[in-house]
């Protein structure tokens, strides 16, 4: 089968849109299902946010929204959602527990502030202390991680590291 997101034959896996109807879900590739898959390999989705499926629409915007390249925001700008799909959309942070070290809730796209000094593995420096963190985004899965640019480069935070701006 053909993935709807990125468009490779591959096998397609079940994966579930949080905050709207129940048991609503999409049929995804694995790759377009792994929060870590490179930002390039959603390129084909500027075809797919147009669908008339409003889970898969819905799971593009997020998938948009989380990518935080150029392109993404352009094709973001661009999306046009009926209210009900873009409250649906919008329902995501809803749907986590992502909270900083105060106890604040965090949503994508805010702005946070590391209160630790944090050594990033694999990148060799060093995320200093007072470092803001813009438009982050929350990684599903896990309600202590979140995501973000510091000094260029792409890093996973933990929540108890940040506070909310």
């Amino acid at each position: 089968m053909t993935c709807p997101l990125c468009t490779t034959d591959a096998p397609l896996i079940d994966t579930p849109v949080t905050g709207g109807p129940d048991n609503a879900s999409v049929q995804i590739c694995t790759l377009c299902a792994d929060p870590q898959t490179p930002p390039d390999h959603f390129r084909p989705i500027a075809s797919t946010m147009w669908t008339e499926d409003a889970a898969l629409q819905v799971f593009a915007a997020r998938t948009l929204k989380r990518l935080d390249t150029d392109w993404s925001r352009d094709l973001l700008d661009q999306l046009y959602l009926d209210e009900e799909t873009q409250a649906w959309a919008d329902n995501e942070a809803a749907q986590t527990n992502h909270r900083d070290s105060n106890g604040v809730p965090l949503a994508t796209g805010d702005t946070v502030v590391l209160i630790k000094d944090l050594n990033v593995k694999g990148a060799g420096f060093t995320a200093k202390r007072g470092t803001a963190v813009h438009r982050i985004t929350l990684v599903p899965d896990n309600d202590a991680h979140i995501e973000g640019r510091v000094e260029g480069q792409r890093i996973v935070i933990l929540t108890e590291f940040v506070k909310k701006r």
